[in-house]
């Protein structure tokens, strides 16, 4: 068999896998998007209130707390995964909480890589709103929440940005979750805390490539329809 053959028939396999709703396929993936959504949720709330804040107020080392958070977004996921692991394992300080390779902290640890990235696009967009908006809301008698309001709204796009950017940095997270979540599935194939990054890696190693494919297939799935929603979101903000 070709290579081209082989990788056409795991392809064959995988669409078959996803129409006939394979149940680890199907437990996989709802165990990525309650992980993710969660943390991106969670994350989204804390960045965006994070952002206003900095961007509105003058205070002293403000540049040195942009800068880390701009770091931040670069931080590397297995040190993250590293650290979590540490603080929650039964060893840890916070190892009373039983949190180890449970899918909670799996969205601690995606919540942690998320919320800088969120934050630092977020206070960018913010930032790139002309001033004179602002200058010209209050001149005009807008309270000072009015024009805060004002420019968050301006700044709505670069804002839906961050969080897709956020979601992206989620979805595709490997390392970390693998480190505080465990890869675990159980004996009937469902998924406790295998996401469908984690199980790709497991079952590429394992030589299931159609099962592979098929959780590829979804994960990319996945980054278009938040990519196609977003796109909506963007039309009729312009209408």
């Amino acid at each position: 068999m070709s290579s081209l053959e082989f990788l056409f028939e795991g392809f064959a396999k995988a669409v078959e896998l996803i129409f006939t709703l394979n149940p680890y396929v199907i437990s996989v993936t709802q165990v990525q998007l309650k992980v993710s959504g969660i943390a991106v949720l969670l994350s989204t709330l804390t960045a965006i209130a994070l952002a206003t804040l900095i961007s509105f107020r003058k205070f002293v080392g403000k540049g040195l707390l942009i800068t880390i958070i701009n770091t931040f977004m670069g931080l590397p996921p297995v040190i993250v995964g590293l650290v979590v692991f540490i603080l929650l394992s039964t060893s840890g300080p916070l190892g009373f909480l039983n949190l180890i390779y449970t899918p909670t902290a799996m969205i601690i640890t995606q919540y942690i890589l998320a919320t800088p990235i969120i934050t630092g696009v977020a206070i960018s967009a913010i930032g790139s709103v002309e001033k004179e908006i602002g200058d010209t809301a209050l001149t005009l008698g807008a309270s000072k929440l009015d024009m805060t309001w004002l420019v968050i709204k301006e700044a709505k796009l670069g804002i839906i940005t961050a969080i897709l950017a956020g979601f992206g940095r989620a979805i595709a997270e490997v390392g970390s979750i693998l480190i505080v979540g465990g890869n675990i599935a159980f004996a009937d194939g469902t998924s406790y805390t295998r996401t469908l990054t984690t199980a790709i890696t497991i079952e590429t190693a394992m030589g299931n490539f159609a099962t592979a494919i098929a959780l590829g297939i979804i994960l990319i799935s996945l980054a278009l329809a938040a990519n196609f929603a977003v796109n909506i979101l963007q039309r009729r903000t312009e209408d």
